[in-house]
């Protein structure tokens, strides 16, 4: 990769490796009327961030490492069973999963910007 920092090479990793596990337990995990709209939407979540990022003309590098962590806290978090988020965790885990992403996220960019 011509001149591409490595960190940002292991954020697009990190991402679709991410993206690919959560999506693997959804397949998984979720049953019954919620499988559809739930594998849909997790489908077309990198393409909307993208799209989204384009046209408000923002950097999609920083909407990447967002997701990245996003995705990584919520296996963390469900143990690699996205779906005991709001079905069995309640409040505390929704929390705690927001915790973890933005720490997450900020230790990313952190390491990704050189701040």
């Amino acid at each position: 990769m011509n001149g591409l920092p490595t960190t940002v090479v292991a954020v697009w990793v990190l991402c679709a490796a991410g993206w690919g596990a959560v999506l693997a337990c959804l397949r998984g995990g979720v049953h019954g009327p919620a499988r559809g709209p739930c594998l849909f939407a997790h489908t077309a979540t990198p393409a909307g961030v993208i799209l989204t990022c384009s046209l408000i003309g923002f950097g999609s590098l920083y909407a990447t490492i967002a997701l990245t962590a996003e995705w990584w806290a919520l296996l963390l978090v469900t143990g690699f069973r996205p779906e005991r988020l709001l079905s069995g965790g309640g409040l505390g885990r929704l929390a705690a999963w927001a915790a973890v992403t933005a720490a997450a996220t900020y230790a990313a960019a952190r390491l990704v910007f050189h701040v």
